[in-house]
């Protein structure tokens, strides 16, 4: 891995019954992440509760960190990855509006990241909870480039 966003990461270990990453043909699909750090969950809770939107910000650019690390498994330098969607889910009180707000975090490590490759549909959305009490879980979507 050579881009220092990413650099000491390692493929998150799933929790449960499933593959970090999926292929098929050219598109791969990652599991939800969420902000974990060696096993161990950040920000548990609930944005506008126990968490403010700068944690559930920073919450979103560990989780994508975790999401673009499981994308190395078919792209080891993510040279070749271009990005198709980005679905951010929130678990925050009700009335909570700045889900957008939270996404943009995770938007911007793909973008430094990934270059324009990085650039991609998105959607930010308002959930009760999550596994883990987590406050964020990030897909992508992406393709794999042919050279």
């Amino acid at each position: 891995m050579t881009h220092s966003e990413l650099a000491g990461l390692s493929v998150p270990t799933p929790q449960g019954h499933y593959r970090p990453v999926r292929r098929c043909g050219d598109i791969l699909a990652t599991a939800g992440m969420t902000p974990r750090v060696r096993g161990e969950m950040r920000y548990p809770g609930r944005v506008g509760a126990e968490l403010s939107l700068d944690d559930a910000r920073d919450a979103a650019r560990i989780a994508v960190r975790n999401a673009l690390m499981a994308l190395t498994v078919e792209d080891e330098g993510l040279q070749r990855v271009r990005l198709l969607r980005m679905t951010v889910y929130v678990s925050a009180v009700d009335g909570f509006a700045e889900h957008s707000a939270v996404a943009d975090a995770a938007s911007d490590v793909v973008v430094r990241v990934l270059g324009e490759r990085g650039a991609c549909a998105r959607s930010a959305i308002g959930v009760a909870s999550l596994p883990g009490r987590a406050c964020v879980e990030i897909e992508l979507t992406a393709l794999v480039e042919q050279r």
